[in-house]
């Protein structure tokens, strides 16, 4: 690449000054991938845990002094809810899942539970790149009627 200054003196065009600053983003992005693949195979052998995808906190409870809580865990293709439920009555947790547009990717719900402490995991599908956008969690009566409003939880 030549001198910035034209040979009249003056500086050289502005079009100069994009195509040298494209190749010094060019040349940095270029230095950088080249020192991650120095890296890649360390981090290849590495398994995957659950402790490397995002999570959200879940907390949705009722008056009457039931609740669920829990973590949700957000893979590429489902996500995770682990915790447990408290019904006071009988009660039932609700889970779903949606894109980014407000599509249904899958539901879950756990059994009935009267008057206990349980846990209530489940697995909800989440079939599409990325996995789900958001989850609702809601807490039901033994109907399947919500008893509260329910919690929405958007991916991390």
């Amino acid at each position: 690449m030549g001198s910035l200054v034209a040979s009249s003196g003056k500086l050289a065009p502005k079009e100069t000054y994009v195509v040298l600053r494209r190749s010094v983003l060019t040349l940095v992005t270029v230095a950088g991938l080249a020192m991650s693949a120095l890296t890649a195979p360390a981090v290849a052998a590495t398994p995957a845990t659950a402790a490397g995808y995002p999570t959200s906190r879940v907390y949705v409870s009722d008056s009457a002094g039931s609740y669920i809580s829990g973590t949700l865990t957000w893979y590429n293709r489902s996500v995770d809810f682990t915790g447990t439920m408290k019904s006071v009555g009988c009660r039932r947790a609700w889970y779903s899942v949606f894109d980014g547009y407000a599509n249904s990717l899958g539901a879950r719900s756990s059994s009935t539970h009267c008057d206990t402490v349980t846990s209530v995991p489940a697995t909800l599908p989440a079939d599409v790149v990325g996995g789900g956008s958001y989850v609702g969690v809601c807490l039901d009566d033994a109907n399947g009627k919500p008893v509260t409003s329910c919690g929405v939880y958007p991916r991390p």
